[in-house]
């Protein structure tokens, strides 16, 4: 029964943080631990929620656990990595600490994880996210993600706008492509 509500309330938290009440995916999210501890690791949804709540060492954690089971997660550890920056000592000392994972079999996501590394530039990662609809939302999602992290608020805002608009980030139905959306509704900038 648990692995049932479990699923049930991953789910529901979902469709709440896609439609923007990060506070009651978060709820759901923190019920599924409740239910199924072992899921922890695997809640990644839950640490964008946290992202979002302000909860950054909640979420730094969480993509953490989640990185120690899948080393090959690009995606958390760079979002380990967004969380760790807005605590203590900021960008830099996060990308110090950057969680080292495998090769990602996306190319736009080498590139973002190597932009965030401080071994790429914002040049490589457009030339990846030029590869087809897929990677011209996850390539403006990540710059933006990075601009903002790097205090430009203003190409943040240009870059998250472009992922919203891709036709990608408006028809995928990816759960980033919802996050995309969720993170320009946050900022006040839609």
């Amino acid at each position: 029964m648990a692995t049932s509500d479990a699923s049930l309330l991953t789910r529901r938290g979902m469709g709440k943080f896609i439609r923007n009440d990060v506070e009651g995916s978060l709820q759901d999210f923190d019920n599924v631990l409740q239910v199924a501890p072992q899921q922890r690791p695997y809640l990644w949804q839950r640490g964008l929620a946290l992202f979002y709540a302000g909860r950054f060492s909640d979420g730094a954690k969480q993509f953490r656990d989640d990185v120690a089971v899948n080393p090959n997660d690009t995606e958390e550890s760079i979002w380990a990595l967004l969380c760790e920056a807005r605590m203590e000592g900021g960008f830099e000392a996060a990308q110090k600490n950057l969680l080292v994972v495998g090769r990602d079999s996306r190319p736009v996501m080498r590139a973002a994880y190597e932009l965030f590394k401080g071994a790429g530039t914002l040049q490589q990662l457009r030339d990846a996210a030029s590869a087809g609809p897929h990677d011209a939302f996850y390539g403006a999602l990540y710059e933006g993600l990075y601009q903002e992290v790097k205090g430009d608020a203003e190409a943040a805002k240009t870059a998250i706008l472009a992922a919203v608009a891709t036709d990608y980030g408006k028809e995928s139905g990816d759960y980033m492509a919802a996050l995309a959306r969720v993170h320009a509704l946050r900022r006040g900038w839609m």
